[in-house]
C-alpha cells in the first residue's frame, strides 16, 4: 500500500504526558502548556502523574488505589486538558495484569486495580486503557499462554461494558510477548472487538533488531546481513497481516546505542532492555540509531492512520539525565514527527 504525504498529513498527534520534564519544577500544567504550544492535540495520561498532581494540589501522597482521592484530582486533569485544547487519548501504563493464580488475592487485585482505573477513564474521558505485557518472571506471575489469553479476554469484557478498548502493547523485555507478533497473536487469541494493539517503534525494533548489552547495539545471534533479512521479513510480515483497525496507537521513539554496553543481568528488577526502555530513547533524529521507520511504513502499509504518539525517555546517550526547557523541547519533538511522517511516505 502506497504511503501517501497528504494522507499523512492528517494523522492526530499525541505526546505521552510522562516523557516530557526534567524535574519537579516541571509540573503537569507546564508540561501540558508546552505540548498544547507546540500543537500536539491529545495527551497519553500517565497514572503516575495523576498521582504526583494530586500530591501538589492536595499536599497529601495518595495511594495508588485510594481511587476515592484519585478520581477528583483526575477530574481536575480534564479540566487542565480541557482548556489547553488537549483529549487525553489514552490511560497508561496499566502493567502486571494477566498470568495471577486463579483465586489468589493478587488476581482478585488485578481485577480491583482495573475497575478503578475505568473509573479514571470514565472521569478524564477516555476509551482506551493501555495495557503493558507483563514483565515480571515466573512463578511470581504464569506465563503461560491459556492464562493470559484468559485475563485479558475478561478484561476486554469488563471494558467493553462501558464501550471501552484495550491497547495491547509488546514491551521489548516481558516475561512472554516481547515482539509485535508476540502480542498479536495473543489479541487474535482473545478474539474480542475491542481488543487491539499499542506498537511502538521502539519496543519493536528493540526487540527484534537492537540489543543494549552488544558492543554493536545489535542482536548478535546472527550475521549483520541475515538480521537485517529477518527484520525486514518480519515488517513485511506485520504490514500484510494484521487489519489496520486492530492497531490503536502507534508510540515514536528511537533509542541510543549504549556505550558501554549495558550489563545483561537484572538490575533494580529490570533486565537490560528495560533499563534501556526506561533511560535511553531520545525522539527521532536526535541521536537514536534503530530502523524506526521502517517499523513505522510498516504499520501505515496495514492501512492505519490513527494516532502517532511521542513517548520519549530520553536521559541521554549516557542515561543519567538531560536537562532542557521544555517549551523549546516539545517543539523540537513536534518537528522531528513532522520529519518522521514526512519520511515515512512513500509518494
Amino acid at each position: 500500500m502506497a504511503i501517501s504525504r497528504a494522507f499523512l498529513q492528517n494523522i492526530p498527534l499525541s505526546y505521552a504526558s510522562c516523557s516530557i520534564g526534567c524535574g519537579p519544577q516541571d509540573t503537569l500544567p507546564r508540561r501540558l502548556d508546552a505540548i498544547s504550544a507546540a500543537g500536539f492535540t491529545a495527551i497519553e495520561l500517565s497514572f503516575p502523574d495523576i498521582l504526583d498532581y494530586g500530591l501538589q494540589i492536595t499536599g497529601e501522597n495518595i495511594g495508588p488505589i485510594d481511587y476515592p482521592k484519585i478520581i477528583p484530582v483526575a477530574e481536575e486533569i480534564r479540566k487542565l486538558c480541557d482548556s489547553r485544547g488537549l483529549n487525553i487519548m489514552m490511560l497508561q501504563p496499566f502493567s502486571n495484569f494477566e498470568g495471577w493464580v486463579k483465586g489468589s488475592m493478587d488476581r482478585e487485585e488485578a481485577f480491583a486495580r482495573a475497575l478503578g482505573w475505568m473509573e479514571i477513564m470514565n472521569v478524564v474521558g477516555t476509551d482506551l486503557l493501555q495495557v503493558g505485557a507483563t514483565d515480571t518472571p515466573e512463578p511470581v506471575i504464569s506465563c503461560e499462554r491459556e492464562k493470559i489469553i484468559t485475563d485479558l479476554r475478561a478484561l476486554s469484557e469488563l471494558l467493553a461494558k462501558r464501550n471501552y478498548r484495550l491497547a495491547y502493547e509488546n514491551w521489548c523485555w516481558s516475561t512472554h510477548a516481547p515482539s509485535w507478533k508476540a502480542v498479536w497473536d495473543i489479541v487474535k487469541a482473545v478474539d474480542r472487538p475491542n481488543c487491539g494493539l499499542c506498537l511502538d517503534t521502539f519496543q519493536t525494533a528493540g526487540s527484534e533488531w537492537g540489543d543494549p548489552t552488544t558492543k554493536s547495539g545489535l542482536i548478535e545471534d546472527v550475521s549483520q546481513s541475515e538480521l537485517q533479512k529477518r527484520f525486514d521479513a518480519s515488517m513485511t510480515e506485520l504490514a500484510t497481516t494484521v487489519p489496520a483497525d486492530k492497531i490503536y496507537l502507534l508510540q515514536i521513539s528511537d533509542a541510543y546505542k549504549v556505550s558501554p554496553p549495558l550489563e545483561d543481568k537484572v538490575i533494580n528488577e529490570l533486565r537490560p532492555r528495560g533499563r534501556w526502555s526506561h533511560d535511553y530513547r531520545p525522539m527521532p533524529y536526535d541521536g537514536g540509531y534503530l530502523p524506526i521507520e521502517d517499523v513505522a511504513r510498516a504499520v501505515l502499509r496495514t492501512g492505519f492512520r490513527g494516532w502517532f504518539s511521542m513517548e520519549i525517555f530520553d536521559g541521554g546517550p549516557n542515561g543519567d539525565g538531560k536537562k532542557y526547557e521544555m517549551g523549546r523541547f516539545a517543539k523540537k519533538a513536534m518537528e522531528s514527527m513532522q520529519k518522521f511522517l514526512t519520511s515515512c511516505a512513500t509518494e
